[in-house]
């Protein structure tokens, strides 16, 4: 596959500063910016989807009349956090 390349990017020097000080061993500027722009493209790209979803949900309950309690909602969002703590914990444990 051919590669493609960004346009140059002219900034302060503070800013190309602090990149390079965070640059992890054997991690390049270069190799920094890639990720950067690859974490930034699935960030928005996950936004938009979660975005999407809640609007198609808000429609449909303007369709049906049906509605979700925020409380129960909430209550629900807690059981499944603490069930991923709980998984993240044992996993670290053994």
């Amino acid at each position: 596959m051919k590669t493609a390349t960004f346009p140059s990017l002219r900034v302060e020097p503070e800013l190309r500063e602090a990149a390079e000080s965070v640059l992890q061993e054997g991690e390049t500027l270069s190799g920094f910016i890639e990720a950067s722009v690859r974490e930034t493209i699935d960030r928005r790209r996950t936004r938009a989807e979660f975005i999407a979803r809640g609007l198609m949900s808000r429609e449909e309950a303007k369709r049906t009349g049906v509605y979700v309690a925020a409380d129960k909602v909430h209550a629900e969002l807690g059981q499944m956090l603490a069930k991923a703590k709980a998984k993240v914990h044992k996993k670290a444990r053994g």
